[in-house]
């Protein structure tokens, strides 16, 4: 999957970004490089691997250290929302700002 100068101009207009001509080529290199990257690696067969958490479970056995899922809080909602102009069933409500 190559990216093209195009490609590159819409990817810096969605994120807001303003690049020169030089820098534009640069991208548009740095871009296809990692990408390039990304297929060769999806091209490599771990069927029959099995997913590591941590990197460092191939090399030696971790143990994860989980916690009881217990609840260590009191519920403060209410208390929390007093202060709030409008609440409705627990949610705060606020002014509709998009159209």
């Amino acid at each position: 999957m190559a990216l093209t100068s195009d490609d590159v101009s819409r990817i810096a207009h969605l994120a807001r970004l303003e690049l020169k001509p030089e820098e534009q080529a640069a991208m548009l290199q740095q871009l296809n490089g990692f990408f390039g990257i990304v297929e060769r690696m999806s091209a490599v067969d771990t069927s029959g691997v099995e997913p590591l958490y941590t990197p460092l479970s191939a090399v030696q056995q971790v143990s994860l250290r989980l916690r009881d899922d217990a609840v260590t809080e009191a519920d403060h909602r209410a208390l929390n929302q007093r202060s709030a102009p409008a609440v409705e069933d627990g949610l705060f409500l606020v002014p509709k700002v998009i159209e």
